[in-house]
């Protein structure tokens, strides 16, 4: 019962479903990935990542994880803080706060992250690998090094 309510305050959004694929003797088997944000709009938010044989399955063990990565993001009004740019493999992203009323300036992966963070006025740059994997851990850990 306590677990129940717990989901219902975090917002979640399915980034992205993959088919991966083994090679056996006998054929190729299929199993499905699921990348997923979730995230209260209220300064927490976090990812997980799940594979299973069927598509809801992965989505319900990426929800699962993403519940065990829950960070705090220190939010200033709408906007962030400063201006920050950081690098995760070959994924870089860089943030600048925004007057009230820009809204989510960004594209690709680092969007859901942004929004269910709670950031509503934000410009950001995603340069280099658009790889939604990357791009979700390097938002995240971007929004974690922001200083109040």
């Amino acid at each position: 019962m306590e677990n129940q309510e717990i989901e219902k305050e975090f917002e979640e959004v399915i980034v992205n479903i993959g088919r991966v694929t083994k090679v056996v003797k006998g054929g190729r088997r299929f199993r499905f990935t699921a990348l997923v944000v979730i995230g209260d709009k209220k300064g927490t938010v976090g990812y997980g990542f799940g594979k299973a044989k069927e598509v809801p399955d992965a989505i319900k063990k990426a929800v699962d994880d993403a519940h065990k990565n829950l960070v705090k993001v220190n939010i200033k009004g709408t906007t962030i803080a400063h201006d920050i740019e950081h690098k995760f493999n070959a994924s870089r992203i860089v943030l600048r706060p925004a007057s009230e009323g820009t809204g989510v300036i960004a594209g690709g992966a680092a969007r859901p992250v942004l929004e269910l963070a709670g950031v509503q006025d934000v410009l950001c740059k995603s340069i280099g690998s658009n790889n939604p994997n990357n791009l979700v851990r390097c938002a995240i850990q971007a929004l974690t090094r922001i200083k109040a």
